[in-house]
C-alpha cells in the first residue's frame, strides 16, 4: 500500500480499493504475493484501523487532515468543500461492519471541519497597512 500522510488520506486510499459490490478489497499486488482473500483480510484491518483513528481525533486535528487532503487533492477549495458538503464522498470511506451510530460520530465531526473550512476560506484577508 502506498504511503499516505494521515488516517483520512488512507481510510480515503483504502476504500477506494473495495468493491462497492461485494464489499470485499482488491489489490493485484498483494493478491499475487500472498492470496486474494489474505490481501483483503489486510486491508480491511488497515482500514478499520484508520477509522479508529479518525473517530478518535480531535476537531483541530480533523479539520487539519481534511484541509491537508483538500490541498491534495489539486481541486479548488471552493469546489471541494461544495462537493463534499452537498454529495457527502466520506460516507462510502465507511468500513463493512461499522456501527451506525459511530459512523454518524465521524459524519457528524467531519461536516464540522467542513463548516470550519468553509468559514476559514471565506474569509477576506485583511489588508496589509501602506508604511
Amino acid at each position: 500500500m502506498a504511503q499516505t500522510s494521515s488516517a483520512l488520506d488512507r481510510l480515503i486510499y483504502l476504500a477506494s480499493m473495495r468493491d462497492y459490490n461485494t464489499g470485499l478489497y482488491v489489490h493485484q499486488g498483494l493478491a499475487a504475493r500472498y492470496s486474494a482473500e489474505v490481501a483483503c483480510e489486510a486491508l480491511a484491518d488497515c482500514h478499520q484501523e484508520c477509522f479508529r483513528e479518525l473517530i478518535f481525533l480531535g476537531l483541530k486535528d480533523l479539520t487539519e487532515q481534511l484541509n491537508v487532503y483538500m490541498q491534495s487533492t489539486g481541486t479548488e477549495a471552493d469546489d471541494f468543500l461544495r462537493t463534499w458538503r452537498e454529495l457527502e464522498p466520506y460516507r462510502v470511506a465507511v468500513p463493512v461492519g461499522t456501527d451506525s451510530l459511530v459512523a454518524q460520530f465521524l459524519f457528524s465531526n467531519l461536516k464540522v471541519a467542513l463548516a470550519i473550512l468553509e468559514h476559514q476560506n471565506s474569509r477576506v484577508p485583511e489588508p496589509i497597512p501602506v508604511a
